[in-house]
């Protein structure tokens, strides 16, 4: 069944969760409320968006580098207390994240982070596709969007299919820590070394 705007609006207003997810947790409960409602808080989601306004200073820089040295991460994750900071499932977690960023290449931590003149040039790229592939204007927007989503996937840390659990996302991921540790945790920066890419400029840093 087509779930309608007004379906994932009352569900982010009663859970506080994501509009994509509340999408989601209603197409997989065929649109019953209630179960999306269960769906969100098994997911960890409902719990994770009732936290995400909770200032989260405490936290762990964490470090990966690859074997043989070609590739080297610093991720900053952040929690509330200093207790959920030692803790061997936070560890865990920024552990995780580090390696997600190795494996994955992501430029930003979210995709509020991605400057808004990128964002424009890759719409005009994706609408000259869609043009040039013969699709009528009104198709080519919705392709358009389509295709912007895939980029967010693609370039956004949080957006990116986790690499251990690819039939979810790290926002996803993370949020059953939340869930489970019972603090806000964010991302907020990253910075990626790869061994001789950019030589003649400087190194990728991305912060949120």
């Amino acid at each position: 069944m087509a779930i309608t705007a007004e379906q994932v609006k009352a569900l982010r207003e009663r859970t506080g969760a994501g509009m994509m997810d509340c999408k989601k947790a209603l197409e997989e409960t065929g649109g019953d409320a209630e179960k999306a409602v269960a769906y969100l808080r098994e997911k960890g989601l409902a719990a994770a968006a009732k936290k995400a306004g909770r200032e989260a200073t405490e936290g762990l820089v964490e470090a990966y580098i690859h074997p043989g040295g070609r590739i080297g991460v610093l991720v900053e994750v952040n929690c509330e207390t200093d207790f959920v900071a030692n803790t061997a499932d936070f560890h865990q977690l920024c552990k995780d994240i580090a390696m997600q960023i190795a494996a994955s290449r992501p430029e930003y931590v979210r995709r509020e982070d991605v400057p808004q003149d990128v964002i424009a040039r890759e719409r005009e790229i994706y609408r000259a596709q869609a043009l040039n592939e013969g699709k009528p204007a009104a198709v080519a927007d919705k392709i358009v969007e389509g295709r912007l989503e895939k980029y967010y996937k693609e370039v956004c840390l949080l957006d990116q299919p986790f690499i251990r659990e690819p039939e979810h996302t790290v926002q996803q991921y993370i949020a059953t820590y939340v869930a489970k540790l019972g603090e806000n945790i964010t991302v907020r920066r990253f910075v990626r070394f790869e061994r001789g890419e950019g030589a003649t400029g400087k190194p990728d840093e991305q912060q949120g």
